[in-house]
């Protein structure tokens, strides 16, 4: 029998397969299709001190391998969801509870991490996303604002934090040590590319921000890419993601240097996506030869 268990910053996982913040809401919505104990982790969706409404609409857009998407951040605020949205997936959920937060200043961060922190096992730090201004991905393409962020967020928990980082950068290396140095457990990579789509009838951009969010099998080998760049440069674990589709692009990220894969757009196409990857995941271990997960762990880096 194969072993599919790994271990993320002293985390254990049963696997390594995630559901991607934003792509599974706090998983009560996917639980009545099937028992959640059967994924390694969730990442819930990314949360900010107080409530957003999100972006105008249309804010989704489908594209060839993939979508667009410039929700902009909707959730109920830090304090909802510590008192409701954490508690009730504790109920239903034993694995990993990962709660990524957000915000437009360093106090945003502070804030969200000591409300949401006591009740998570690891807190991911989005400091990527590309799809509100002012905040975001402004953290995280300077190395400085981003291990700046890193040392507040580490002030303020006790939890492992990883941080996770925007593909729209031209030396993602450079910020992911720049968070390994400022205290960071982990890193996720990557969040979705900018990217932009236009009607040809009305000749305006689809989504009413005009610019989005790519995301979907066309970014995979933009994230394997950038994995195997990062964990040749750092030493903590790696949450893979982007355009993961089954339980063969989990390996090769894993390859490529990821502890864990988080399964995004996927989700969204089919809420059974992550049982099928999980139940497949034994399957195609066997097919190639491999008895433990741990053993392929970045295992590219070494050739």
């Amino acid at each position: 029998m194969v072993d599919t268990r790994v271990n993320l910053a002293g985390v254990e996982l049963r696997n390594p397969v995630i559901p991607a913040s934003g792509t599974f809401g706090f998983g009560s919505e996917i639980a009545q299709f099937y028992d959640l104990n059967i994924l390694g982790g969730i990442s819930t969706k990314g949360t900010t001190p107080i409530e957003r409404s999100g972006n105008g609409q249309p804010r989704i857009a489908e594209t060839r391998c993939g979508m667009l998407n410039s929700v902009g951040l909707q959730n109920p605020g830090a304090r909802h969801v510590a008192a409701i949205e954490l508690p009730n997936l504790r109920s239903i959920f034993k694995g990993a509870v990962i709660a990524n937060i957000s915000g437009f200043s360093e106090e945003d961060y502070r804030s969200c991490a000591r409300i949401i922190g006591p009740h998570c096992d690891i807190i991911e730090v989005n400091i990527s996303c590309p799809n509100v201004h002012g905040g975001g991905m402004a953290f995280g393409t300077d190395p400085t604002e981003a291990a700046r962020i890193t040392a507040a967020v580490k002030q303020e928990t006790t939890v492992p934090v990883f941080v996770k980082l925007s593909p729209n950068v031209t030396d993602i290396a450079s910020i992911a040590r720049a968070c390994e140095d400022a205290g960071a457990d982990g890193l996720t990579l990557i969040n979705t590319v900018s990217a932009m789509r236009i009607d040809l009838a009305t000749r305006k951009p689809l989504l009413a921000a005009r610019i989005g969010g790519l995301s979907g099998p066309a970014i995979f080998p933009i994230a394997v890419r950038m994995i195997w760049q990062v964990a040749s440069a750092c030493r903590i674990p790696i949450m893979g993601c982007g355009g993961v589709m089954d339980a063969e692009d989990v390996l090769e990220m894993m390859m490529a240097g990821a502890t864990a894969v988080q399964v995004g757009a996927a989700n969204l196409a089919d809420p059974f996506a992550c049982k099928d990857i999980v139940e497949n995941l034994p399957i195609t271990m066997e097919k190639y030869g491999i008895q433990s997960l741990k053993e392929i762990i970045g295992c590219s880096l070494k050739m």
